[in-house]
């Protein structure tokens, strides 16, 4: 490439050279011309030499956030060669000079400004080929030219950022085409440089990694657009998690470069990272990204009180750090006394944890600092729990403090044990134990997946970005299957269609605590602080969670609203009624998004099918009024071609529109009018009605067994208020949109029907084999161990279908028990009241029927 076709280096001015600005400190020593480094303003690098072990350091927290260049690109086109070079000048030679000082020949078959990124890359894998860091060169080459013209607000060249990105991702370890993507990964939305053409350049994988991180649009329109942002990255992140990691590293940059933006919005940028993007990072373990994100956050939104904690730890810094190489000292001796080979360090304070705990915990600022901690990395799991032993018998434990996150590791694939103890002087010492295998996890997260899988470091140097690359057992795929949380978003957003509820899900579920209990099987089950057996139903499955009719903890009866506490054994009882489902009242004390989206989802389901049985009943009317052949329009295709031109994707949608008000049934009828021609076309007998015969079908299934006098085509149901059998005296009431609801003549409601005169009906019994019946029984008796077991089991056995159950006891131990059920001879209930008082301490038990008092 000649040399002025050669992309500037980040944050470098026109004219400048690359060497003056390196990516290290070693590089900067070797270049004393060079301007000063600015942290927040460099191409991504950590300000420290870089090793596999440690990805990314925090800088100083200043100021910064994303920033979009608002230029268009300049000549921007296909990748080649320039058109003529550039003469050589005093300064070229200057550049040559450097390079050559820094160990980087003229004749190096990479791009120079690239030197430090592929560094870092051949460190974490060093029997990478030459052909794909080609690949990752061509993508810096195609952002390069895409970008030019563009600036940050800074003033620097564009190309800055996306450099910088992939230079955090290079430090977490991620693979080459991850790499490919963060150097693209503004390219589509900011430039004309379209989706289907990365796609032919760089492959799927690439494609979709891009396409992931791509925002909506360059103009955000307040909670809604974020709202659906956020969603797109989670349904992106399912397919693959690597357009997180991207993401993060996208965010994280911006936010050390965030000073050159106006304050309001470095205010907003630096919430929306606490709430949204901090979180995540916690959520997939990637600890250092977190850290830096919250201190850059921290020294933005609360800059006063940033200063203050940095003051007092600078204070502080020197005592604590002599206890703590006291501490150290004395437990590698131990260590190595009892020849287990392990490396103690210090455990850094991050400023933001400690205004945490100082704001939300009310702790003293010398309770928070004094306290030491220390971490302990060894080779195997047996050396941690042999390490542990070895600093409880030097030092005791504080009781409560112990926690085996090996045996039960977190939500993010965490994995250490904790302790803390009464150290030297009788000060507090909090202890990490952990695996070198376990600790990459802890700092890196889903990353380490990338960055330590043997497989793809053995056979698979080479990258092929055309097709989804697959190592061992689809290992891309198990890394997500590890972490069941990214399934439960994809879950979510499934579910919730409404974006700012989707986002509230996440937001509370990315802040919560946890609680962790059994279920009777012994398997954890971990839930949000605060809930309930209804939480932990849903958790085991979703029509565990809608069948739900009762629960018992630790063995004993609960309230479905009773809150779960660590360690509770937890027991559902489900109803095996078909119709079965949940209680509206549940979204009022439930607490975990799952379990939320799941009761509002089920409701909206049964809205849907409401509507779509008033929607058919309708147009079955207005179909009447037009004398239009009901049998032919229904089961031909006139109304689907209708919907479709309505833009309804089916019939049924077009029927719950009607049902829901959206469109009227007169309004579809006059278009099918039209479209068959007028209604001089309609000669067809309506008693072959479809509607008829519908409800002929739902009749001989579920037949209440009353007829209305005088009328045939009339849908039928029992009022449960009262549940009429046959043989009581009856009256019928015209509902709006159900039918005609049949009560007893004396129930209580009958006197608030009658003010309606012109809706009561005459009705009679005319039972059939398939009618069924709703019963109500009340069965008082001494309370027990295994009493409602009991009564349940001789209802079963006697053949009728519970449909609900209650049980209060009084304070004198006696329990009073209310059944509904069905049932479809109503001589058979004389039986079944026998069957439940033969139970061991039922005194009475009887039909209960809402009827007015004489």
């Amino acid at each position: 490439m000649p040399d002025e076709a050669k992309p500037l280096a980040p944050g470098l001015r026109p004219g400048e050279s690359p060497a003056a600005q390196p990516a290290r400190p070693a590089e900067a020593a070797a270049a004393p011309d060079a301007p000063p480094r600015d942290d927040a303003a460099a191409a991504g690098t950590s300000g420290r030499p870089t090793t596999p072990a440690a990805p990314v350091t925090r800088p100083k927290p200043p100021a910064g956030g994303r920033q979009n260049g608002t230029a268009k690109p300049v000549g921007a086109g296909p990748v080649g060669p320039a058109q003529s070079p550039a003469p050589r000048t005093g300064s070229s030679n200057r550049v040559r000079a450097r390079l050559a000082r820094l160990g980087v020949q003229r004749s190096s078959p990479y791009n120079p400004v690239l030197e430090p990124l592929l560094r870092i890359v051949r460190s974490n894998d060093p029997k990478i080929e030459a052909a794909t860091l080609r690949q990752v060169e061509q993508a810096y080459q195609v952002a390069e030219r895409w970008h030019r013209g563009q600036k940050r607000k800074s003033g620097d060249p564009y190309i800055t950022h996306p450099l910088a990105v992939t230079t955090i991702l290079a430090e977490l370890g991620m693979d080459p085409a991850t790499l490919m993507a963060g150097l693209l990964h503004d390219t589509v939305e900011d430039t004309e440089y379209g989706l289907d053409t990365l796609r032919r350049d760089f492959g799927d994988q690439v494609a979709l990694l891009v396409d992931g991180v791509t925002k909506l649009d360059k103009v955000k329109f307040g909670e809604a657009a974020q709202a659906e942002t956020v969603r797109k990255m989670v349904v992106a992140m399912a397919k693959d998690p690597r357009v997180l990691v991207i993401k993060l590293a996208d965010r994280l940059h911006n936010m050390r470069t965030m000073r050159y933006l106006k304050r309001e919005k470095q205010e907003k940028k630096a919430r929306e990272t606490l709430e949204i993007y901090a979180p995540l990072a916690h959520r997939l373990g990637m600890n250092t990204i977190k850290w830096e994100l919250e201190d850059l956050a921290f020294a933005i939104l609360y800059p006063k009180m940033y200063d203050e904690i940095v003051r007092l730890v600078a204070e502080r810094a020197p005592k604590r750090d002599e206890y703590l190489a006291v501490v150290t000292d004395e437990v590698q001796a131990d260590l190595r006394a009892a020849r287990i080979k392990a490396t103690v360090t210090g455990r850094p304070k991050h400023y933001y944890s400690v205004y945490q705990k100082m704001i939300v915990r009310g702790r003293d600022f010398a309770e928070i600092y004094d306290l030491v901690g220390i971490r302990v990395l060894v080779d195997t799991v047996r050396d941690c729990y042999a390490a542990l032993g070895t600093v409880h018998a030097r030092w005791n434990p504080v009781p409560g403090r112990f926690k085996d996150y090996i045996a039960m590791p977190k939500f993010n694939m965490y994995q250490s044990l904790h302790t803390t103890v009464i150290g030297p002087s009788g000060k507090p010492v909090e202890l990490q134990i952990r695996t070198f295998d376990m600790h990459r996890r802890a700092e890196y997260g889903i990353a380490a997946h990338w960055k330590y899988k043997q497989e793809a470091v053995a056979g698979a140097s080479k990258v092929r970005t055309d097709v989804p690359r697959r190592t061992g057992k689809d290992a891309d795929k198990d890394a997500v299957n590890d972490m069941a949380w990214l399934r439960q978003l994809l879950d979510w957003q499934k579910e919730t269609e409404d974006p700012s509820e989707f986002l509230e899900s996440l937001r509370f579920d990315l802040s919560r605590n946890e609680v962790f209990v059994f279920t009777p099987k012994g398997d954890v089950i971990a839930l949000p602080a605060g809930a309930t057996p209804v939480d932990f139903a849903y958790a085991v499955h979703t029509e565990v969670g809608h069948r739900t009719i009762g629960a018992r903890v630790n063995g004993r009866l609960v309230p479905l609203e009773s809150t779960l506490d660590n360690g509770d054994l937890v027991e559902v009882f489900t109803s095996k009624a078909p119709g079965a489902g949940p209680s509206r009242d549940w979204l009022g004390f439930v607490k975990s998004p799952r379990a939320r989206n799941k009761i509002r989802a089920w409701f909206s389901k049964e809205r849907r099918d409401e509507a779509i049985e008033q929607g058919k009943d309708s147009i079955a009317r207005a179909m009447r009024k037009q004398n239009l052949p009901i049998q032919r329009i229904l089961t031909g295709d006139s109304l689907v071609t209708l919907a479709h031109e309505l833009r309804y994707p089916d019939i049924s949608s077009l029927y719950a529109a009607i049902g829901e008000g959206h469109v009227t049934a007169q309004n579809i009828v006059q278009k099918l009018v039209h479209a068959l021609g007028g209604e001089d076309e309609t000669n067809e007998d309506l008693a072959e009605s479809t509607p008829m015969r519908s409800r002929a079908k739902r009749r001989a299934k579920n037949d209440p067994g009353v007829v209305v006098k005088g009328v045939d085509d009339v849908w039928v149901k029992l009022a449960r208020c009262c549940t009429p059998v046959p043989g009581d005296p009856i009256i019928g009431f015209v509902t709006r949109g159900s039918g005609v609801s049949v009560h007893r003549a004396d129930c209580v409601n009958v006197d608030s029907l009658s003010q309606q005169p012109e809706r009561i009906l005459e009705v009679e019994w005319a039972p059939t084999q398939s009618s069924v019946f709703l019963v109500a029984i009340q069965v008082e008796a001494l309370d027990r161990s295994r009493l409602l077991s009991d009564v349940t089991r001789v209802l079963s056995d006697q053949h009728v279908n519970i449909l609900s159950a209650a049980v209060q006891t009084s304070r004198d131990r006696v329990a009073t028990s209310r059944f509904t059920f069905e049932m479809g001879d109503p001589k058979h209930l004389g039986h079944v009241l026998k069957a439940v008082r033969g139970v061991e301490g039922v005194y009475d038990v009887y039909r209960v029927t809402s009827t007015k008092r004489p």
